[in-house]
């Protein structure tokens, strides 16, 4: 059998082409696009680890924030509680106390009442024990109270002894025209009792006393000296007092405590 060289050399040639045309435009082209494809997976699968890792971490993130809020909330809550009990708090003091004025303001007021009436009635009293007395002592003794008072008031100045006497004999000697000393009574005095009075004064500091008379209606039935800031006085009010204080003494010997 002949070899034709020719035929062979041909095929061979052929096969050459065939295969530098079918690496020049079919296996480095498919070679490329395998490139590419696996360069795109790769950053495909880089980009989805990227997107994973940025989910893992905002979700951390948001829990995170989560854990966070409900702190917030849970701290919120306890301070609005601890308000709400703090002013609970202050609103029932602030009540008690206002309660406890009210009930303070309620008790003074009738304390004031109480004092007011009394005062009304121990008033009212010590008049009607001034007018009755009047009554008594002039159809008795056809001496009028006015009279009597001034006798009782000169005895209290004579009965007046130690230290008392020097104090008010100080002030008696040390009073003038300009600056007399003031004698007040209940009543208009007449030209005798006013006459008896200066007399007892002179006879007890040793020496003439300017004197001042005055009427004041207050006194319910009294007489009251003043000369350099000392006093002496008698009056009803001063008596009624004497015999209240003796009387709640007596009482309160002979009831048991």
């Amino acid at each position: 059998m002949l070899i034709d060289w020719f035929t062979v050399g041909a095929q061979v040639l052929n096969f050459i082409i065939l295969v530098w045309l079918m690496k020049r435009f079919l296996y480095w082209p498919v070679l490329d696009a395998i490139a590419t494809r696996e360069l795109k997976i790769a950053a495909a699968l880089a980009d989805a680890a990227t997107t994973k890792a940025e989910a893992h971490r905002q979700q951390d993130a948001f829990r995170q924030k989560n854990l966070a809020f409900d702190e917030q909330r849970t701290a919120l809550l306890r301070e609005a509680r601890d308000s709400a009990k703090a002013e609970g708090e202050r609103l029932r003091l602030e009540a008690r106390e206002a309660a406890d004025r009210a009930s303070a303001r309620r008790a003074n007021t009738l304390l004031a009442d109480v004092q007011h009436l009394h005062a009304e009635i121990a008033r009212h009293t010590q008049q009607q024990v001034f007018d009755i007395s009047r009554r008594v002592l002039g159809d008795l003794a056809g001496v009028g109270l006015e009279q009597r008072m001034c006798e009782v008031f000169i005895q209290r100045l004579q009965d007046i002894e130690g230290a008392a006497l020097a104090t008010l004999g100080a002030a008696l000697r040390a009073v003038c025209a300009a600056e007399p000393a003031g004698l007040r009574s209940a009543f208009a005095l007449a030209a005798p009792q006013q006459a008896a009075i200066r007399a007892a004064l002179d006879a007890l500091v040793g020496q003439p006393v300017p004197l001042k008379f005055d009427t004041t209606p207050g006194l319910v039935g009294g007489i009251e000296l003043s000369a350099q800031g000392q006093k002496l006085a008698w009056s009803i009010p001063d008596y009624l007092g004497a015999l209240s204080s003796d009387l709640e003494a007596r009482l309160a010997v002979k009831v048991p405590a």
